[in-house]
């Protein structure tokens, strides 16, 4: 007898309620900075991805208004057809010049922009070697290309030599994340760029979470590590995270780039960004590369908050970037410490597997160059209260 799909849903879910890992959306009325209203109460949030702040800052919210009132609310169509507007095109020359590359290409989201790329490039013998904690984006990509996908572990630069050199002969890429999102660490990136280069592969690097925080000219992970798109011919830029807005642009050479905007079916078939905000974006880049206050001010708040912890006793992952892991081990813990900390008025959402890898369920703490340090210091303290808490009920329970 044939399955019963609805079944397997009712099933699936009983699962996860079991594990405690259901999902659930949490609605914000309204915003204000890193402050949030949800449910009529207001919460201070350590949670968002926004770690400039730029999504409120006054220029890129007036460059979105501006764009409405010229171009409406969408597009009209792909970029290949008419929805190429004059403001997609100034965002990836933006981009592209801001990290040093030729071209770019603007993508809806960084998930279309990896399986572009990688959809596009590979085919069924080749090979993609990559980090076994990169995004899930990355991962699915390699499995819908038909390539053969193999992992090394987490950051290590010789597994990836390994890994590579046990399929010569066959096109190869290397890609990793340039910042990984849950733990908050930076790729080898010099080390790997040795790697790609004695097995002739192409490095590609996810830089998602770096572009905008990391390097001297906030230009990401690639510029901390000394490298130039020499080094790394491919790499990914998300405008929903540091840069404040949404969608991805893929930068490299123009031979790549150009084969993309030819051939990827995640950016032939589907609607362009509305143009209105990709001005925004191309605003909120604007201020990342010429203002460097809130980066050094976003550097200061990673290093008051790392000292707090310590001062707390709170054992944090190693991260000099704006996420800070807090490791809780079970998903219960790792629950009770988000419901212990909202009751407080923080928001701080707990991670749970398949998100991360068993056992390793956490409060994904992420900072912004809008907080205080009043507010860490108020953040760590209810931490460390709820730690305590739990602590004397697992005694008491013995």
């Amino acid at each position: 007898m044939r399955p019963d799909l609805l079944q397997r849903v009712v099933t699936l879910r009983a699962q996860r309620i079991a594990q405690q890992r259901t999902r659930v959306r949490q609605v914000v009325t309204r915003r204000e900075g890193v402050r949030y209203e949800v449910d009529g109460h207001w919460l201070t949030g350590f949670c968002s991805n926004d770690y400039l702040g730029l999504s409120q800052q006054f220029a890129v919210v007036a460059a979105m208004q501006e764009g409405v009132a010229r171009h409406g609310i969408g597009s009209g169509a792909s970029h290949l057809v008419c929805g190429h507007h004059a403001a997609h095109e100034a965002l990836e020359r933006e981009v592209a010049g801001w990290l040093g590359y030729p071209r770019g290409l603007l993508f809806g989201s960084g998930f279309m922009a990896n399986l572009a790329v990688i959809q596009s490039l590979l085919e069924t013998d080749d090979v993609c070697v990559q980090d076994r904690l990169n995004h899930a984006s990355l991962v699915d990509a390699a499995h819908l290309s038909g390539c053969h996908l193999r992992r090394y572990p987490h950051g290590d630069a010789e597994g990836a030599l390994r890994q590579l050199s046990a399929v010569p002969k066959v096109a190869a890429m290397l890609a990793t994340d340039g910042v990984f999102s849950m733990d908050g660490d930076v790729a080898p990136l010099k080390m790997l760029t040795l790697a790609a280069r004695m097995q002739h592969a192409l490095l590609y690097v996810d830089d998602a979470h770096g572009v905008g925080v990391l390097g001297e000219q906030g230009a990401g992970s690639v510029e901390q590590a000394g490298l130039t798109a020499k080094d790394v011919p491919l790499q990914l830029v998300t405008l929903g995270k540091a840069l404040g807005g949404y969608g991805a642009v893929v930068v490299g050479d123009e031979r790549l780039i150009g084969h993309l905007a030819e051939v990827a079916r995640p950016y032939l078939y589907t609607t362009a960004l509305p143009p209105a905000l990709a001005a925004a974006s191309l605003a909120a880049v604007r201020n990342a590369r010429s203002n460097a206050q809130p980066r050094e001010t976003l550097q200061v708040l990673i290093a008051h908050f790392r000292n707090v912890a310590a001062v707390h006793g709170l054992e944090l992952m190693p991260s000099d970037t704006p996420i800070q892991p807090f490791l809780c081990g079970s998903e219960g813990h790792a629950i009770a410490f988000a419901e212990g900390l909202r009751a407080a008025g923080y928001w701080v959402t707990a991670i749970r597997p398949p998100t991360v890898a068993e056992g390793g369920s956490r409060l994904r703490i992420t900072l912004s160059a809008l907080h205080t340090p009043a507010e860490i210091d108020g953040l760590l303290e209810a931490v460390a209260g709820i730690r305590d808490v739990l602590a004397a009920r697992r005694e008491t329970a013995q």
